[in-house]
């Protein structure tokens, strides 16, 4: 009781602070609203303070993060005499994120597969968490999703605003070899686009491969399913009934993987293929992997809303595999470090890991 007791005491001087400092930014920029402000949100089962930090922006689009698993709650869109749209799977609560709730992390040590669990670096064999039947994925049993990673609002600028999370993962954790500094800083800014910038560094040469799981429906109300989907890839990394990849390339022509033009998401699933079930694939972005370039485009025809997805990582794994949304997730290519011919995952010391992610939404 004491312990939680003195956590709520320096989480509202905490807030108080940041408060007085978000309002001075305010005055500064002649804006009538608030860019950033920070509430409770719960309270881990050790007495921790979890905040909600909402970044908004002229056009009404806010950003809401909480500390653990450097989670995006929502992404909350305007919409004409009606409520927010939240776009993205997100919860109110702290507990059904504690529960598992499998939306808007960030996911790392190694985002999606590593076959049989298990890498060698040089001349040293590592065996990861196997959580996947006999498989790894995504970074392990809590991963950087389950656990609490700091925050430091950054300053507030005339159109934009910015929150950056860190987490040091120890050597060892859930397997992997070295000490893992990272920083995840989100932003919304004017344009409306949500900016996700990935940094790390490590003393151990470390696999390291991250990205963010969030599930989007752009849709007033209903699925996903019809939303119209273009992504800019001409092949895909092919895999097993497991999911690992096979390490060859393989063309989208001709396959309902083929969203070089606009097609709706579940347009082509058969009747043994449930409609939301069909895509769990990595694509190779054209272009992809050297600087930001665009990756993806949904639409919704619905309402109007559409999303465009940039990066600067090779690749990017459809899925829809689950019916809160559909999933973009920039990465480098599953199971990497047994594919010397993919992109490289493999971050040693004195190098810097560094990667952009935009999603920007276009309003009807």
């Amino acid at each position: 009781m004491k312990q939680t007791l003195i956590t709520l005491l320096a989480a509202v001087a905490f807030i108080m602070q940041h408060s007085a400092e978000t309002h001075s930014q305010q005055s500064t920029n002649s804006a009538s609203f608030n860019r950033l402000e920070v509430r409770q949100f719960g309270v881990m089962p050790d007495g921790e303070l979890i905040h909600q930090y909402t970044l908004r922006n002229v056009n009404g689009v806010e950003l809401k993060l909480i500390e653990y698993g450097a989670t995006m709650t929502a992404i909350n869109l305007p919409r004409k005499g009606l409520e927010h749209l939240n776009v993205i799977a997100g919860e109110e609560t702290l507990e059904p994120y504690l529960k598992g709730y499998p939306a808007g992390s960030v996911i790392g040590r190694f985002a999606n597969r590593i076959a049989h669990a298990k890498f060698s670096i040089g001349n040293t064999e590592y065996e990861v968490t196997r959580n996947t039947g006999p498989h790894h994925i995504h970074g392990g049993r809590k991963g950087f999703a389950k656990v609490v990673w700091s925050a430091e609002l950054l300053p507030v600028t005339k159109d934009s605003a910015a929150l950056r999370l860190t987490y040091k993962a120890v050597d060892g954790e859930e397997g992997f070899p070295g000490n893992l500094t990272v920083h995840v800083t989100y932003s919304l800014n004017d344009k409306n686009e949500v900016k996700l910038y990935y940094e790390a560094s490590t003393d151990k040469s470390t696999p390291v491969n991250l990205t963010n799981h969030a599930y989007f429906n752009l849709a007033d109300q209903g699925g996903f399913e019809n939303h119209e989907l273009f992504i800019k890839a001409d092949i895909y990394t092919p895999s097993d009934e497991l999911l690992i990849p096979t390490g060859k390339y393989a063309k989208v022509d001709g396959t309902a993987l083929d969203f070089r033009e606009f097609h709706p998401i579940g347009e082509r699933a058969d009747d043994s293929q449930p409609r939301a079930h069909l895509y769990d694939h990595n694509y190779v972005i054209t272009g992809g992997g050297q600087s930001i370039v665009h990756t993806a485009t949904v639409k919704e025809p619905g309402s109007g809303r559409v999303m465009k997805t940039f990066t600067d990582q090779p690749g990017v794994q459809l899925y829809t595999g689950n019916p809160l949304g559909f999933c973009l997730e920039t990465q480098h290519y599953p199971d990497s470090v047994h594919h010397p011919h993919f992109p490289s995952t493999i971050l040693s010391p004195g190098d810097r890991f560094e990667t952009t992610t935009i999603y920007a939404f276009d309003l009807p």
